[in-house]
């Protein structure tokens, strides 16, 4: 094997006994760069995802399978076994896999494992290397611990479904789980930290993470703002709290994206438009003034851009640095010449499907020396118990 065929996680194995979306997410990203996933299944069901259709994978008699889109957005490059963790039988083998492993990710609720003797404070001196990752809605303290989380709930406990929607419209939520993703996130980065901090100590560590830490963690700027000032923001649609113009607007033909950073760029603008005046008016020459008049600017704004069809206006700004861009929907975003270019698009070879491939979102990540490789599509429900007990036990049929 060459270098640049070894992923940055090569030998790394990674026991997930997660489902839905946050600890999934977070597994695949291991497995990309080169983890050995082992996801853990109950029998006869498997992770709740695999029946969140439609649209479903068809087999190669055209029938629809259990494996839906949603679970295969986030189960790549594992490797499946199913396991009844309410038999000692079960239990045991759980605990002959952890000796193997790595890392254990889960996302049971606060106590859930306990039951079976695998809480991290049950298990953590017979492992002192595991790196033992919960993922939870709540977290492992709180008065909210026991409470189930889910991503829709999350962002409205979390805040960020009051900075999202029309000003006079209701509350809105994300369109996919950004929550989960997100908190998924935040967990392979603390995963990698603690297994940094084991490789110079031998220490393995617990992480609490939850969907409600994480979701307020991104707020970003939105929550910055608030906690400067303490003034509650409104709902600005598509605006910007602290840039003008910085929103959707309509085109003669079609809506595009006006994202104005600077003065300078929005003089250029004004030039292109033909309404140069505006860029010296006292009212509007500082993005400070522009915020303080933004439905007077953005009235203006939007007048000048009706005159000329959406893909003028791309041509023109562009050409003067003036950042723009139009609203794609996917397939426009999944036909744009650079998305292929940079192959967000991945096709993999798949026997169990009709077309005898399946397309899924490729990883972003462009290492130079390591980057992410695609070994396994999204597995059936114990496809690889036997391949993962010879591999990670050398037990043989």
């Amino acid at each position: 094997m060459t270098i640049d065929q070894v992923g940055a996680l090569t030998g790394l194995r990674v026991l997930d006994m997660s489902r839905i979306l946050a600890g999934p997410s977070a597994t695949q990203l291991l497995g990309d760069l080169g983890a050995d996933v082992v996801k853990v299944e109950k029998p006869g069901e498997g992770d709740d995802t695999r029946k969140w259709g439609p649209p479903y994978v068809q087999d190669p008699q055209g029938q629809a399978t259990d494996e839906s889109a949603y679970y295969l957005s986030a189960n790549r490059n594992k490797r499946s076994i199913a396991i009844d963790l309410s038999s000692e039988e079960g239990r045991e083998r759980i605990h002959q896999l952890i000796a193997k492993a790595d890392v254990l990710v889960e996302n049971y609720k606060v106590g859930g494992l306990s039951r079976y003797g695998l809480s991290y404070e049950q298990i953590k001196d017979r492992y002192p290397r595991l790196i033992y990752c919960s993922i939870t809605g709540f977290g492992q303290t709180g008065p909210y611990a026991s409470r189930a989380g889910y991503d829709f709930l999350i962002q409205g406990m979390g805040g960020i479904m009051s900075l999202t929607g029309e000003p006079q419209g209701q509350p809105m939520k994300v369109g996919v789980g950004i929550a989960d993703v997100m908190t998924g996130m935040y967990a392979t980065v603390g995963i990698l930290s603690a297994l940094r901090h084991r490789d110079q100590t031998g220490q393995g560590q617990h992480i609490d993470i939850s969907l409600l830490d994480s979701q307020i963690a991104w707020l970003v700027n939105g929550a910055t703002n608030y906690l400067t000032d303490r003034q509650l923001p409104t709902r600005l649609g598509n605006g910007h709290p602290n840039i003008v113009p910085y929103q959707v607007f309509t085109a003669a033909d079609a809506p595009l994206i006006l994202a104005v950073g600077n003065d300078a760029q929005f003089r250029r603008f004004c030039e292109v438009a033909g309404i140069e005046a505006l860029a010296d008016d006292p009212r509007y020459a500082t993005n400070v003034q522009r915020v303080h008049n933004r439905e007077a600017i953005c009235a203006l704004v939007q007048e000048a851009l009706t005159k000329q069809p959406r893909a003028w206006w791309l041509e023109k700004l562009e050409a003067q640095g003036v950042p723009c861009g139009p609203v794609n929907n996917l397939e426009d975003v999944f036909n744009d010449p650079h998305v292929q270019a940079r192959g967000a698009e991945l096709r993999m070879p798949c026997d169990w499907s009709e077309s005898g491939e399946l397309s899924l979102i490729a990883n972003p990540l462009k290492l130079s020396v390591t980057p992410p490789t695609y070994r396994h599509v999204p597995p059936r429900l114990n496809e690889h118990e036997a391949e993962i007990l010879a591999d990670w036990l050398a037990e043989s049929d």
